[in-house]
């Protein structure tokens, strides 16, 4: 039944304790990790389903940072491989918002500086919550928290990364208008240079948030 700003209608009617599982088992661990689970849970209709398998792909939490100039009203991107991306229409090589992981323990505002100082060599001068959501509950139990960084960009463009972790990262600096025309653009699967989650989302916060953002100015 339909309720009328009812915020309450959108909680799930089940929680974690509605969900029986049987074994979790390893099946796999590198880089990232993969777990069997057999399981069963509670159904909509009444009482329970079967017992079922399901991989999950375990990732640890990550942060992800828009950079953002409001006296120039600038975005810078990083560009780099990725490997995810390899049968990608334009390449393996993807413009995205900062990005870094998230150790057991750490301030996820802490975890966005020192992304930031790594991946682009800036100093953050404010940072602004934009959101957390899953990018795929289907298989992944990762966690994204995305922030709004205010940086100076002026001259900011360059390359960055470590070298230990075979990071090479170059960053580009563009008119927040022109990644937005990119967007928009009416292009085919995986020819869009922007097609990654975290980067539109922040930028379409960008856009409700600007106006308030936008008086803000930096330190001399």
């Amino acid at each position: 039944m339909y309720r009328k700003n009812s915020q309450s209608h959108l909680s799930p009617e089940f929680s974690s304790d509605s969900v029986e599982i049987i074994s979790r088992e390893p099946v796999f661990k590198g880089f990232f990790t993969m777990l069997r689970l057999r399981l069963r849970h509670r159904l909509f209709r009444g009482g329970w389903s079967d017992i079922f398998e399901r991989e999950v792909f375990v990732r640890a939490p990550a942060v992800g940072v828009l950079l953002y100039d409001p006296v120039r009203d600038l975005v810078a991107l990083t560009e780099q491989f990725r490997v995810g991306a390899l049968e990608r229409a334009a390449g393996p090589w993807c413009l995205e918002v900062v990005a870094g992981m998230v150790e057991e323990g750490e301030n996820l505002q802490d975890v966005a500086r020192r992304e930031v100082q790594e991946e682009a060599g800036l100093q953050v001068y404010d940072l602004h919550f934009i959101h957390s959501y899953m990018p795929s509950v289907g298989g992944s139990s990762e966690r994204l928290h995305l922030y709004c960084a205010l940086v100076d960009l002026d001259s900011a463009e360059g390359y960055f990364g470590l070298e230990q972790e075979n990071e090479d990262i170059r960053l580009k600096v563009f008119p927040r208008g022109t990644v937005l025309e990119a967007m928009a653009g009416d292009y085919a699967p995986g020819e869009n240079p922007v097609d990654n989650a975290a980067t539109i989302i922040c930028m379409q916060w960008l856009e409700l948030n600007r106006g308030k953002i936008a008086k803000m100015t930096l330190p001399a």
